[in-house]
């Protein structure tokens, strides 16, 4: 683990800012992230407004090993994507994808409690339509359905040959009812929130709930600590995102392109979501792949999107706690 720096220290190498994004996602339409300049380049300090200082403080980690740290060793210069489908409507999906560019997969968010399941599968049948019988489409539920639910949506949807589910249900006990559910389907299980937001991380590998894991390096501390998680495992894995700025792309680009093996297109091409960016070479994909490479945000771009001083405030004092919440554990 890279040691924290002075939260003082931190607070200063600190740039505030809020991007708006070009359609509703996760119930906003603004994203605020904290970029933190240090000697080694830039690291990103993005947690969701809600999580508490424990769990926001793998975030800092994150950002303090991609600003302080040493890079990890990669095997690969380019990580190819996938298209990240907010809950819109039908008629609102071919320019969402289109933002993605020629993409060969695409995930589509589903279970959304303002939604029923046949406004899901009218969403996957369009997307079906758009990429053809040849593309990749798995579908996200974020813990959304019981276990009930998640194998009447399998069944509904498998007609669109999924790539996968992505956390169905909320916890592992769940997830593995529900794998055994489906183990005649053939439809593989994913696991994101049972990974990133666990006491224990690797519980969903040893309970036998998941057949890949969805890391995320933000939420895991950093790359080295999402590649100890990978390799204990023993699972698959596809890299995502949380709808980083550019900045924090890099950082998940830099985890894709550390693991050995890389099966799958990984959640990394979500700038296209964003409205604005904090560098003017943002990380969108080209070809269905975004490149392995540092991100220097532009001076300009990071004085027109500071967030408004009460909000900078406001993440100066959280940066502060989760500093002292690291410092206490190193």
């Amino acid at each position: 683990m890279t040691p924290t720096p002075d939260a003082e220290e931190l607070v200063e190498a600190a740039h505030v800012v809020r991007l708006p994004l070009v359609t509703r996602f996760r119930g906003v339409t603004e994203r605020e992230a904290v970029l933190l300049h240090g000697p080694r380049g830039w690291g990103e300090f993005s947690p969701f407004l809600e999580y508490d200082d424990a769990e926001a403080s793998a975030w800092l980690a994150a950002a303090i090993e991609a600003g302080w740290g040493e890079p990890a060793p990669v095997v690969r210069d380019s990580v190819p994507v996938n298209a990240t489908l907010p809950t819109v409507p039908v008629d609102g999906i071919r320019s969402v994808l289109d933002r993605f560019g020629d993409v060969r997969t695409v995930k589509v968010k589903v279970a959304d409690p303002r939604e029923t399941l046949a406004d899901d599968v009218a969403r996957v049948r369009e997307v079906r339509r758009i990429l053809g019988p040849e593309g990749r489409i798995r579908v996200d539920a974020n813990g959304g359905w019981s276990v009930d639910a998640a194998e009447r949506a399998a069944h509904e949807l498998a007609r669109f040959d999924l790539e996968y589910l992505e956390q169905p249900c909320a916890t592992v006990p769940e997830l593995a009812e529900l794998r055994d559910r489906l183990r005649d389907w053939q439809l593989p299980i994913a696991a994101d929130e049972s990974v990133r937001k666990a006491s224990d991380p690797l519980e969903v590998a040893r309970a036998g709930a998941a057949d890949l894991l969805v890391v995320k390096v933000q939420p895991l501390g950093g790359v080295a600590a999402a590649l100890r998680i990978v390799a204990e495992a023993g699972l698959p894995a596809v890299v995502s995102s949380a709808i980083d700025t550019s900045v924090g792309l890099a950082m998940g680009a830099r985890l894709a392109a550390a693991l050995p093996e890389l099966d799958y297109d990984c959640g990394l091409g979500t700038a296209a979501l964003l409205a604005a960016d904090v560098t003017r070479e943002t990380l969108r994909p080209v070809d269905g792949a975004i490149p392995v490479r540092d991100v220097e945000p532009d001076a300009e771009l990071l004085r027109t999107h500071a967030a408004p001083p009460e909000r900078t405030a406001w993440w100066h004092e959280r940066l502060r706690r989760c500093a002292a919440v690291l410092a206490s554990r190193d």
